[in-house]
């Protein structure tokens, strides 16, 4: 089966390689769609061909004004040439709509059929140009059962088109064969780690997290990310213990933070599933986690506590026992490790999705 897995703006490089490269392991023919990524090298791509077919002149850095004028103005150009290319898929599974009106309309479907990945379901809800994305795809995959019902309340496919595939560990991550150390100033901390670590947006309750860590005392939490928001609220509300890594952290150098921490703390308000929580599963790392969108999933396995969004009396309280209960750590330490190696394996997911490319 040929199959193109399509993420115009390389959103999300972890997930599209490792799912290829579980795809091609399971005897598929994979091709991932993308445009080059400016942030860091890709991941590994072992088994299939990457196709840098979008934006291959936009000039300027990473998340300027220029370089995102220059995508849009080459996005419908590159999306036409492509459509020509994607009809010789069997199956076109397309992972993020880079300029969701057009590409609902123009993404091609293979000659099997078209899938369509609603990766933010249940944090952001379905926009009209997903809506319409849904009731073209053959499939539409979630990765949990609140993202489920987001698209079955929007009525915006059938409910037997609709297929949970949950979201996998980022085993790759533990792999790597350029691991880089912790920077010095962080490897020296001899005091138990909290971790937060992704992208600082708004909605993933920094500011709840800092005030629950007031009064956490014999160790430290580390808040590491590249910045979509102002951190200058966060600094000034910042107590003792905290460190802030405010940039974009490359696959070399994620292991480390991992390895080190004691405890993965994501106190999202709203959410569907996050990548961490997923790097964090490979690392065989316990997390704290809110009770939103898919996260009860992942408490399921017993690899997860979960508290109220927006609560820091019960984040604090968490956070507090935890810590101080190296055997609960230790006991979902290993749940996160057999939920990684067996239900959220990228292999296991593979297989549920080559049966979804089947029924097409």
């Amino acid at each position: 089966m040929h199959v193109h897995v399509v993420d115009p703006s390389a959103f999300t490089p972890p997930y599209d390689h490792a799912l290829c490269a579980a795809l091609a392991r399971a005897g598929a023919e994979v091709e991932l769609i993308s445009s080059r990524f400016d942030h860091g090298p890709r991941p590994p791509a072992p088994g299939f061909a990457v196709r840098e077919s979008f934006y291959r002149h936009a000039p300027g850095r990473p998340g300027s004004a220029v370089r995102r004028a220059a995508k849009l103005a080459e996005h419908g150009p590159d999306l036409l040439r492509y459509r020509a290319a994607g009809r010789a898929a069997d199956v076109v599974h397309v992972q993020w709509l880079a300029v969701p009106p057009l590409d609902a309309r123009l993404l091609p479907a293979g000659r099997r059929g078209l899938v369509y990945t609603a990766h933010n379901a249940a944090r952001e809800g379905l926009g009209r140009a997903e809506r319409r994305m849904c009731a073209r795809a053959g499939a539409v995959v979630v990765h949990s059962e609140a993202a489920r019902l987001e698209v079955e309340t929007h009525r915006a496919a059938p409910a037997e088109r609709v297929h949970v595939v949950p979201h996998c560990a980022f085993d790759y991550l533990a792999d790597l064969p350029d691991e880089a150390p912790l920077p010095p100033e962080l490897a020296a901390t001899d005091v138990p780690v909290a971790l937060c670590f992704g992208l600082l947006r708004p909605y993933k309750g920094i500011d709840v997290l800092l005030e629950a860590w007031r009064g956490v005392e014999g160790a430290e939490l580390w808040i590491v990310g590249a910045p979509r928001m102002d951190l200058e609220p966060l600094r000034a509300a910042a107590p003792p213990g905290v460190r802030l890594v405010p940039r974009f952290v490359p696959d070399p150098e994620v292991a480390a933070y991992f390895r080190r921490a004691a405890l993965v703390v994501l106190p999202h308000t709203r959410v569907d599933q996050s990548g961490a929580a997923f790097a964090a599963l490979a690392f065989g790392k316990p997390l704290l986690l809110t009770d939103v969108g898919g996260f009860p999933d992942l408490a399921a396995t017993g690899a997860a506590e979960l508290v109220p969004p927006g609560d820091p009396a019960a984040l604090h309280a968490e956070l507090t026992g935890l810590l101080a209960d190296p055997e609960t750590l230790a006991r979902m330490g290993q749940a996160a490790a057999a939920a990684a190696a067996g239900p959220y394996s990228w292999d296991a997911i593979a297989r549920r999705t080559l049966q979804i490319y089947d029924q097409l």
